[in-house]
């Protein structure tokens, strides 16, 4: 079972870490050809030149125990696919298909920040949070943690968010220093969130079961949300695909 198949397991978070501890991770073995090489230098450069994101609120919904509910201590959150609700849940969030790619960096140095985890979350295709929300505070969709890569990587399959009165489309997360510590809220070292682009959310906004985003979208900017409209450069995520085949969200986070 690889790392990508961790939503299946149930038997507890000790037995989460000690799986994931005897997992070995495959790196591709790269040809040494004078194009490669370039790559990988200008690959480092880039990540040399990597800023802090910006710290922001993990808002009203965060699930970890600082307002409310905590689904960190919950067996089965450790996982990639965060679609469907686990545990003693089974609700299923329903919309456009969106792959989210967070890459680590130490910012101070460049490096590539493997072994962290982030715990990611966001709202379903009607604005509404799970746990939260009326009707969903028995479901814990959207929500899960990966531990990051050799190369820094965390990936989630889920998706598109909506967007809600009074907020710019976006992404909640937070990093840990390890699985291990990321049971307890008091053990983060970062908050931050993820914006899409505007020319992506009209496109997904116009399909069915978004309707309402569509006129909320009309009625809020960058300029004007009150998480963003300080600046939002390190937190803008590239976007690429299609509302028919679904689409994949990257962002190079400093930390």
């Amino acid at each position: 079972m690889s790392i990508e198949e961790l939503h299946d397991h149930d038997l507890g978070l000790s037995h989460d870490f000690s799986m994931l501890r005897r997992r070995r991770l495959l790196g591709l073995v790269g040809s040494t050809t004078v194009a490669a090489l370039a790559a990988a230098t200008l690959a480092t450069r880039a990540e040399a030149a990597v800023k802090t994101i910006p710290e922001e609120t993990a808002g009203p919904y965060p699930g970890d125990g600082s307002n409310g509910p905590n689904v960190l201590t919950t067996s089965g959150l450790v996982r990639r696919d965060i679609r469907k609700s686990f545990g003693k849940a089974s609700g299923v969030a329903k919309g456009i298909p969106l792959t989210i790619k967070l890459r680590l960096i130490t910012a101070s140095t460049g490096k590539v920040a493997k072994g962290m985890a982030v715990y990611l979350w966001h709202c379903n295709r009607d604005g509404n949070y799970s746990l939260y929300s009326k009707g969903l505070t028995s479901e814990n969709y959207l929500r899960g943690v990966q531990a990051s890569s050799s190369t820094g990587w965390v990936t989630f399959t889920s998706i598109f968010p909506a967007c809600y009165a009074g907020r710019w489309p976006h992404i909640h997360f937070e990093v840990y220093p390890s699985l291990a510590k990321a049971t307890k809220v008091a053990n983060k070292v970062h908050t931050s969130q993820v914006a899409l682009p505007a020319d992506v959310c009209g496109k997904v906004y116009k399909t069915t079961g978004y309707g309402a985003s569509k006129k909320n979208l009309a009625q809020v900017s960058l300029a004007t949300d009150n998480v963003f409209s300080d600046g939002y450069t390190l937190e803008m995520a590239s976007v690429s695909g299609s509302t028919a085949k679904g689409f994949t969200a990257t962002l190079t986070v400093g930390v």
